[in-house]
């Protein structure tokens, strides 16, 4: 088993690129686990963790409903936005500058083939990470990804997450509102949830800008302790 990642940021970068950038890491596991079992080959996964911000875009999981997007298309375009249908799970996001996302694109048969304990790990990572900065969040039952003030007419959610999962190769991932602009939230009903307001955590400290570079060493180290791993950076 590979237990080494190789950590990738890619700064800003178009969705659509990065999803293609995706789709080529995750081909390339897949296609080594096939050559594996036809061949008996004995040969190493790879796996990958990219970090990106995205201009502003919004995407829609495929079991997600066109409704929740409360814009046209020349809405789109005036708001500086684009629009996306991918194969992730989940419902409708937004994507945009002050966010961190994360992609890890691993083999999940090097640590654990669980995918509801995958999702729950990047939870618990994103959890352990405001806890640093005083922030309590948690999980709310049924909803994938972390909110504050669960329970009560206040909650509000700080992170959305939806994966895709084929073969146990992992792919899509985290989004963690850091300095983000909420107002482009309003724009849709998130994550197909009514009634739920989104928050992000320079808003939560009452700051003007938050270290996203420390952020995600703090990230990176959660994640590595969470699933027992060996993380590499490469340059860009």
């Amino acid at each position: 088993m590979n237990k080494s990642i190789s950590i990738r940021d890619l700064g800003t970068k178009d969705f659509k690129d990065t999803w293609d950038y995706q789709e080529e890491l995750f081909k390339g596991i897949l296609d080594t686990k096939i050559k594996n079992r036809r061949e008996d080959a004995g040969l190493e996964t790879q796996n990958h963790f990219l970090f990106v911000e995205h201009p502003h875009v919004y995407t829609l999981g495929k079991s997600g409903d066109l409704s929740n997007l409360l814009l046209s298309e020349a809405q789109l375009t005036e708001k500086g936005a684009t629009f996306h249908k991918i194969n992730r799970g989940g419902d409708i996001t937004y994507h945009g500058p002050g966010q961190i996302v994360g992609y890890p694109i691993l083999d999940l048969e090097n640590f654990f083939t669980d995918i509801h304990k995958y999702l729950r790990l990047l939870e618990e990572m994103i959890i352990l990470t405001l806890k640093e900065y005083g922030i309590k969040s948690e999980r709310s039952p049924g909803e994938t990804g972390v909110w504050l003030d669960v329970g009560t007419p206040f909650a509000r959610k700080i992170c959305a997450m939806g994966v895709r999962a084929s073969r146990w190769v992992t792919m899509h991932g985290f989004a963690l509102n850091v300095n983000a602009d909420l107002g482009y939230f309003d724009n849709i009903i998130p994550c197909g949830i009514k009634g739920k307001a989104v928050t992000s955590l320079n808003v939560e400290l009452g700051m003007k800008i938050v270290d996203e570079a420390e952020i995600k060493d703090k990230l990176l180290k959660h994640f590595a302790t969470l699933f027992q791993a060996e993380l590499k950076s490469e340059v860009s």
